[in-house]
């Protein structure tokens, strides 16, 4: 028997996960990064790698802004759509983020959108992590953009329909102990019959991400509850954003 593709590398390569996730969000990711830049102050030219960046539309946000930025996903078709905005200070490569990338090259690592916890074992989100750390200069910052798993078991919207330029969406989320699943049917005149893909994301609190993030010599900062930056509150924010520091060697 043949496997079949990770539920991500099928459904991120889908022009559906796009029109479905990120048709609407183009004002909000571009006030997210404003807000993060004002609080980041990055120097001028700072590199910055964007994790997971999908089609880059916050990599070409923050690459408006004058940094280096480079960013890497396992999506063929997205990074074949980010290309077309490459410039001398933004760069997109087709890479797993499991795997090695440039070491201790950059001032800033992102990872934004949930874009993580989709893997089978613990081992690969932790080489997740040791990626992004390794990718970092000592005393670089790594910016983290989760779920907040205790708001999301509270606010679970079981059974909802999305129409999206004439397609229609109809998504059913529910949870166990480690995970939350998100089947989206989607039904477009288009297609001979309706297809079905099935989202995996693991429930990771803070806890998990200050214990993951020691391994990899990342200590936690700051932590933020949502895109105004608000405080983070353990039950009652919509998101777990999280600013953790490589911890420069002693001498």
């Amino acid at each position: 028997m043949v496997d079949t593709l990770p539920w991500f590398k099928e459904w991120f390569n889908s022009p559906y996960y796009h029109k479905l996730y990120f048709k609407r969000d183009e004002a909000e990711a571009a006030a997210f990064i404003n807000r993060l830049v004002q609080y980041l102050s990055p120097p001028a030219q700072a590199k910055m790698l964007d994790v997971a960046c999908g089609k880059g539309r916050h990599s070409i946000q923050l690459a408006s802004k004058g940094y280096d930025v480079t960013g890497i996903d396992l999506s063929e078709d997205s990074i074949k759509e980010a290309k077309k905005s490459e410039n001398d200070h933004l760069h997109f490569f087709i890479h797993d983020m499991r795997l090695p990338f440039w070491i201790n090259y950059f001032d800033y690592g992102f990872n934004f959108f949930t874009s993580f916890g989709y893997f089978n074992t613990r081992r690969e989100n932790d080489n997740v992590i040791n990626t992004i750390a390794q990718s970092l200069k000592p005393g670089g910052f790594f910016i983290m953009d989760y779920i907040n798993v205790h708001y999301a078991e509270n606010h679970l919207i079981h059974k909802s329909e999305k129409v999206i330029d004439d397609v229609n969406y109809y998504i059913t989320k529910w949870f166990d102990e480690t995970h939350f699943y998100k089947k989206i049917i989607v039904e477009d005149d288009t297609l001979e019959a309706p297809i079905i893909h099935q989202e995996k994301v693991a429930k990771f609190t803070l806890g998990d991400f200050t214990e993951m993030f020691s391994y990899q010599q990342l200590q936690v900062k700051e932590v933020f509850g949502g895109y105004n930056f608000e405080k983070y509150h353990l039950v009652n924010s919509p998101r777990l954003i999280i600013i953790a520091e490589k911890i420069k060697a002693k001498i």
